[in-house]
């Protein structure tokens, strides 16, 4: 975890970079934003198409599904995810102090179309090695390309929630279309051509943005903070060992049959748990970061578990609410049916219209908007209220039941809204607060939040099915609108600490 102070950028660099940051030629955004806007679609469009179909898949007995149980395959799938955003802790190392953010970003595409070629390939050890190849790849990619996307914009600027908020749209779009495709090839056709279509639209994603690469700020040759070579060498070959020693003591455990999915499940949660509260303490230790920023992290670290209450609901859209939805959905209109994987696109449709109208608002509003700690609360609240809706559509349910279609199309269409200020302002405002010398890192401990929501979703999730669904539905629910209201009642402080950060 060592580093060096950031070397000073080079006259053509900084030139480059206020060029970038002047430029107005995207919908009054940054030209750069657009091959940031495109790589996420493509990336969101593999992502959470595959997303879409796998608890599905693990849980399928037919097209080479595992033929688990719902709650172990909600489990197992939420695990995955939480191993995709605690590897973006070292995405964001690697870019600061090795590769810099535009080759962690390019190198972590890679990865990712690879581990979706090798998924469709229709064999179980080809799906795992899949897996992982797209837990380094997302690792690599989601933190810096965000942290890019910051670069554009200089602290002052009013353009840059509503521009996170036009780049959550492509990456929604992504989520829109994703399910669409991914999931009528999964469920119509075999799970493995589900996984083919992720390949291709993450190869588009690659394509485009090396092809825009000429727009973007902060595009170096190599990190901002490098470490000196021998010190780069030391962790480096540090790195290597541990990962080797990690994947042996793995494959030994496993074929000794106590590391079973159920307890990897476990240890990533665990992972989760410890991992940002090491990472939040090292940063408040840090003599890289000043006394201002510091004072500026605990806030900060509310914001953060807002997140996590928040994501802990959102993401079970892609897990029990998508069994809930094969189980249970009314999946045809006027005698047409569809796969019910296509109500997975709903939240992406609905993030996609509202976007434009929440980065709208904002703008409209200018100095008078929300503070950014009132729109993360608010976020929360409407996630919550996502889930009470379905804690009223399970209500006196039994047996072979069928739900309206209005019922998920609303709770849906709530987590999208939620989602859409949430995560926009969260990741606006995390890029305001990063202290210096670790930019990418602090929006690597962003997407940790992500990463104990799935963790703390790898083990809720076992409750369902052995638990009514109204009050499964009801606990998560009531649980994130209490926590969004607290963090409204907090406004005050969260306001003076913040500043003169909005």
């Amino acid at each position: 975890m060592s580093g060096t102070t950031a070397s000073a950028p080079t006259p053509e660099e900084s030139a480059r970079d206020l060029a970038a940051q002047r430029d107005s030629g995207f919908f009054g955004q940054p030209r750069g934003l657009l091959p940031l806007f495109g790589l996420e679609l493509w990336e969101r469009f593999s992502f959470l198409g595959m997303q879409a179909i796998l608890a599905l898949f693990f849980a399928s007995t037919v097209h080479g599904g595992f033929g688990m149980s719902s709650g172990s395959a909600a489990s197992v799938a939420a695990g995955y995810s939480t191993a995709v955003y605690l590897v973006s802790v070292g995405g964001g190392w690697i870019a600061d102090r090795v590769l810099g953010s535009y080759r962690s970003v390019l190198w972590g595409g890679v990865c990712i179309a690879c581990g979706h070629y090798a998924m469709a390939v229709p064999t179980h050890g080809s799906i795992w090695i899949g897996l992982a190849l797209i837990i380094i790849g997302t690792g690599l990619l989601k933190p810096n390309v965000s942290t890019m996307v910051g670069k554009l914009y200089t602290t002052d600027d009013e353009r840059r929630d509503a521009g996170f908020a036009l780049y959550y749209m492509g990456i929604n779009i992504g989520a829109f279309a994703g399910p669409l495709i991914a999931g009528w090839l999964g469920q119509g056709y075999g799970w493995h051509w589900g996984f083919s279509a992720a390949a291709v639209g993450m190869t588009f994603g690659i394509v485009q943005y090396v092809a825009g690469r000429r727009h973007l700020a902060g595009r170096r040759e190599g990190p901002e903070s490098p470490l000196p070579p021998e010190v780069m060498r030391r962790n480096l070959r540090l790195i290597a060992v541990c990962a080797v020693a990690v994947v042996g003591l793995g494959v030994g455990l496993a074929l000794a049959g106590v590391l079973t999915l159920s307890v990897g499940v476990d240890v990533l949660t665990a992972v989760s748990v410890v991992l940002p509260v090491v990472y939040f303490v090292w940063m408040f230790r840090s003599p890289q970061v000043a006394g201002e920023e510091r004072g500026r992290l605990r806030p900060y670290l509310v914001l953060w578990i807002a997140s996590v209450v928040f994501n802990l609901v959102l993401f079970q859209s892609y897990t029990v609410l998508a069994l809930l939805a094969a189980d249970h959905a009314n999946t045809s209109v006027l005698g047409w049916s569809f796969p019910s994987t296509w109500y997975n696109s709903v939240m992406g449709a609905a993030e996609v219209l509202l976007a434009p109208v929440v980065a709208g608002v904002w703008v409209k509003l200018g100095s008078r908007q929300p503070h950014a700690s009132n729109k993360i609360a608010m976020g929360t609240v409407i996630g919550g209220l996502g889930y009470l809706v379905m804690a009223l559509a399970t209500q006196g349910r039994t047996g072979d039941w069928q739900m309206a279609a209005w019922w998920l199309l609303v709770s849906f269409v709530l987590l999208g809204l939620g989602d859409v200020i949430l995560e926009t302002t969260g990741l606006a405002t995390t890029t305001k607060l990063a202290p210096a010398a670790f930019s990418s890192q602090t929006m690597a401990l962003w997407f940790l939040s992500l990463a104990l929501a799935n963790g703390a979703q790898a083990q809720v999730v076992k409750l369902y099915g052995n638990i009514s669904d109204p009050l499964y539905f009801a606990l998560n629910g009531g649980f994130a609108v209490v926590v969004g209201l607290v963090v409204m009642a907090c406004a005050p402080w969260l306001r003076r600490t913040m500043a003169p950060v909005r």
